[in-house]
């Protein structure tokens, strides 16, 4: 049974995502505080956050930037902002979609089953037995770790967002395929027309970086003009 944080200071709001959520099989805890969900996320396992962006104490956005500092854990914003560059902020930080209210509970209901599915990723170049390789033995490029939800690359552990390992982890499952902006909203559970497909470059960006801080001179994201991205794995 996922466990469900939501951090709404509406009580009807809170209520009603509750009732559905709970009815659906999940189990919920309510907090109207970011700093009393941030306490608490800090101590108790938690499958998926549902945030207001509106907090009486700190903003939704920057609870997300402290959250991110020790925890990988899906973020849904809600908020009554409707702006495009709102939901490019979101995402830039942290967050895997964003709702606008009013919206459908029933909705919210789904993508948090969306999310979910994606949160356990595929192990890339495991062995038959089905238990990864330790880093040091891995003889792939990328390395990932199912049940840590880690990617090492060359044999180093890469400090990744949720966001950053869901990217690099769809790139590197099917290597030198294309993939559009779109696809890979996609595969982060956000919705591909929601108005922030750019924010993508600014993750691969920062994605790059942290892959040229171990190898240099390495380029295994590439961008395909006018289409978009692509994994190339490294010549031996």
């Amino acid at each position: 049974m996922a466990h469900i944080l939501i951090v709404e200071d509406e009580p009807s709001i809170a209520d009603t995502l509750l009732f559905v959520l709970q009815g659906e099989g999940f189990s919920v805890t309510w907090k109207t505080l970011a700093g009393d969900a941030l306490k608490l996320l800090q101590t108790t396992p938690i499958d998926l956050v549902i945030m207001d962006v509106g907090l009486p104490d700190i903003t939704g956005f920057e609870a997300c930037k402290q959250l991110r500092k020790f925890s990988n854990v899906p973020v849904i914003f809600l908020t009554a902002r409707g702006d495009e560059l709102d939901r490019v902020v979101g995402l830039e930080i942290g967050a895997d979609d964003y709702v606008v209210k009013p919206f459908s509970p029933r909705e919210v209901a789904a993508r948090v089953k969306a999310i979910l599915k994606r949160v356990i990723p595929v192990a890339i170049a495991a062995p038959i037995s089905g238990q990864i390789e330790s880093p040091s033995e891995a003889k792939a490029e990328f390395c990932v770790d199912q049940e840590r939800l880690q990617i090492f690359y060359r044999g180093q552990l890469l400090q990744l967002t949720r966001v950053e390992f869901k990217l690099l982890q769809t790139l590197v499952e099917q290597p030198q395929r294309v993939f559009s902006r779109d696809q890979l909203l996609t595969a982060m559970g956000a919705t591909a027309d929601a108005g922030y497909d750019r924010s993508i470059d600014t993750h691969i960006k920062t994605l790059r970086a942290k892959l040229r801080a171990i190898a240099a001179d390495a380029e295994p994201i590439q961008t395909q003009r006018g289409f978009g991205y692509l994994y190339q794995p490294e010549r031996n």
